[in-house]
């Protein structure tokens, strides 16, 4: 591009000589000329070619593309550049009316079909439907599964409970008492399984609520960056105190697909906090019964373990909570920082035909 530039300079510096040449021929005095055909000849020949020298330099000027001052901001003068999209991501669509966007997008990816960005919506779609299919279908599935390994247990402990009232033997009151402590563990073994998943249930379903609102959110940002998308800069210490509330940083900016990313981390986040805790209350009240109970080491260790897993759950969701807090106030402030950065004129360096050779140039910070 540097030398395209140089060698278009060097037709202009050319112009510039042959016109003055040109001046200087046509000053010279009729005594100075020794033979006047010959003069009219020269005189004849040199503005012809400084003619078709301006014709070539014209022409060479309207072929150019340069159009415009290329020092306005957020143009090049280069038709090919300022024609080019600034937004590859939310390409333009001619669908652009906001309420049958957020009436589609009630349905999975609706809106970004809508919107014809059919990429997005299709994962969007796949996404909540595998969520939907492991929150509504397969964790009943497997809530049946239990009760119903569960039951031959159950019915194990009622038949012993029933024998140890009958005994008489002190001997056979013992060994059915271990039978039916036997059985009576296993039966807790398949209730800690179900609560788990009755839990882990709870927090996908929060997962899909903000997937949801992910795509709800998104199509509408989608939508507003075809009608209202701004290249110009946006002031950081606004946008710091906006995102003071998560969320509203990335919509000042424009960005309302990572403020639904935002939401649906922090609701998921905050329902496992929930259901990591009651999980811990839970094996917790296991434990202590289990110690008044004098239960075997085995199972209070194993209950133990679980009481520690779920604590770590908890305070690593915690610490995610806060580093998705945090990450929202640094992706608002530098979105507000590079908010111009698709403005298409950062550096400009062209040459000036209007007369000499002049280049011209644009620096932003």
């Amino acid at each position: 591009m540097l030398f395209i530039c140089l060698a278009l300079a060097g037709v202009a510096g050319a112009q510039t000589v042959l016109q003055t040449g040109a001046r200087q021929v046509g000053a010279q005095p009729a005594s100075s000329v020794a033979d006047s055909s010959q003069a009219s000849q020269q005189e004849s020949a040199v503005p012809d070619q400084a003619e078709s020298a301006d014709g070539e330099v014209a022409q060479a000027a309207d072929t150019s593309g340069f159009k415009g001052d290329p020092l306005v901001k957020g143009k090049t003068g280069i038709e090919a550049i300022d024609t080019l999209t600034v937004n590859e991501w939310d390409i333009p669509t001619t669908h652009n009316s906001l309420p049958l966007t957020m009436l589609l997008s009630i349905l999975p990816g609706g809106g970004h079909y809508y919107t014809e960005h059919y990429v997005r919506g299709g994962f969007i779609t796949g996404i909540e439907l595998l969520l939907v299919y492991e929150v509504y279908f397969n964790k009943s599935f497997q809530k049946d599964r239990v009760l119903e390994q569960a039951r031959p247990f159950q019915d194990s402990v009622s038949m012993y409970t029933k024998y140890i009232m009958e005994a008489t033997d002190r001997d056979s009151l013992r060994a059915l008492q271990d039978k039916r402590n036997e059985y009576a563990s296993r039966v807790r073994e398949k209730s800690d399984k179900k609560m788990e998943q009755e839990d882990l249930r709870y927090a996908e379903n929060a997962w899909l609520f903000g997937l949801h609102l992910y795509g709800m959110l998104d199509a509408f940002g989608i939508w507003y960056n075809n009608n209202h998308r701004s290249v110009e800069l946006r002031s950081m210490r606004t946008a710091l105190l906006w995102a003071i509330l998560p969320g509203f940083g990335q919509m000042y900016n424009g960005e309302f697909g990572k403020a639904g990313l935002l939401y649906m981390g922090m609701i998921g986040a905050a329902a496992s906090i929930h259901t990591s805790q009651n999980m811990v209350e839970y094996y917790l009240d296991r434990k202590h019964f289990l110690e008044r109970e004098a239960s075997s080491p085995k199972e209070l260790e194993r209950v133990t373990e679980r009481v520690t897993y779920y604590r770590k759950n908890r305070n690593q969701y915690i610490w995610g909570l806060a580093l998705i807090y945090l990450y929202s106030l640094g992706d608002a402030a530098v979105d507000a920082l590079l908010s111009d950065f698709d403005n298409p004129v950062h550096f400009a360096l062209m040459p000036n035909f209007s007369g000499g050779a002049q280049a011209v140039f644009s620096l932003d910070f």
